[in-house]
């Protein structure tokens, strides 16, 4: 599997049809923006499909990553490479892992569409959560990695950060249950699920009592993140366009699903065994989480917050399979994806039930 998906999802090839621009404005606009930047400048495009593209950009002495909106019509507040750059520059300057930005130009005149650039980090990606091109001795250090990583973005003081409007605070799982249940009930191309009917109706009346926010990343996985090529450290954290400010726990029990899920969807390892492995147990990696941001009790209601992770992202699911019955989608990649919709919605039930 891993190999799989380096090969789907990994390394650079050329610019795809539609996606090209202007490499000689490009470069204009790095001479004068980018401190220490000299051409000449080649331009390719990472395989990942990615809802932003995103381009390596070589040169002689050093190589950068451009992220840019895609062209065409998008929906307002869409692939808001914006906002993804100004939450980089802000957590970098707070010592948080993450790729140093060089600069963003909102102007579209320049390559068709905002963009922002940022260094290339070199590294290692694990594409299988199970991390198998490690020994079993290396792994325990690689999860507890994450776990601090994590931990230390939810201690961040957002708005001593300058991040205080980068979301809305409080009521994030009462906003999020109404956003997707509205949105699954009104999809009526995808159909229904008993099971995402089940959910929608029991998420909002099992809230947990208590309420906090703090930057959330919102995709927090192995295959987001960037390590050191032999040492168990995280070099950059990637993909924000989903952060916000939110709920911790909603985002540590999103990272938490992979004990849940099967790898068959996004990655999750429900079945392996993880002795011989030697990736360590849930109940140990909750409470290296706790005890990193001072939650004395654990966390209570651990099955409502990974219910809760589970009906959002079969939510998204039903979205795209909406979109392919309206002819709006189509890939190998979306119909995989949206053949997982009711195995994911009977999970989330179980563990809601459970």
């Amino acid at each position: 599997m891993d190999g799989d998906r380096q090969e789907k999802f990994g390394g650079t090839g050329a610019v795809r049809e539609g996606l090209g621009f202007d490499a000689g404005a490009l470069d204009r606009w790095m001479r004068e923006q980018v401190r220490g930047f000299s051409g000449p400048l080649t331009v390719e495009q990472f395989k990942g499909g990615q809802s932003n593209p995103t381009y390596k950009l070589v040169t002689p002495d050093r190589a950068y990553v451009l992220r840019r909106k895609p062209p065409g019509k998008l929906l307002p507040g869409a692939h808001a490479v914006e906002r993804e750059y100004r939450v980089l520059k802000s957590l970098g300057g707070a010592g948080f892992p993450v790729a140093p930005v060089h600069g963003l130009c909102e102007d579209a005149s320049v390559i068709g569409t905002p963009f922002y650039v940022m260094d290339m980090v070199d590294g290692r990606i694990f594409w299988d959560s199970t991390l198998p091109a490690l020994t079993p001795a290396e792994r325990p250090a690689y999860f507890d990695a994450m776990n601090a990583a994590i931990a230390q973005l939810h201690g961040l003081d957002f708005q001593a950060l300058g991040l205080g409007d980068y979301g809305k605070p409080g009521n994030y799982f009462a906003r999020q249950i109404f956003r997707w249940s509205r949105q699954y009930r009104e999809d009526v191309e995808a159909g229904r699920l008993e099971d995402m009917d089940w959910l929608a109706d029991w998420l909002p009346n099992h809230i947990p009592e208590g309420d906090e926010t703090s930057i959330v990343h919102g995709d927090f996985r192995a295959d987001n993140m960037i390590w050191h090529p032999t040492e168990p450290r995280i070099l950059a954290v990637l993909d924000w366009e989903l952060s916000t400010l939110g709920h911790p726990l909603a985002d540590f029990t999103y990272h938490l699903m992979m004990y849940h899920l099967p790898p068959h969807i996004i990655g999750g390892f429900k079945g392996a065994d993880l002795t011989a492995l030697n990736i360590p147990a849930q109940d140990d990696y909750v409470a290296a989480y706790c005890e990193r941001t001072g939650r004395a009790g654990g966390i209570a209601d651990l099955s409502f917050y990974l219910s809760f992770n589970m009906f959002r992202f079969a939510a998204i699911i039903h979205g795209i399979k909406g979109r392919m019955a309206r002819g709006t989608a189509s890939s190998p990649e979306a119909q995989s994806l949206v053949d997982t919709l009711p195995e994911l919605a009977s999970i989330a039930r179980r563990t809601a039930e459970g």
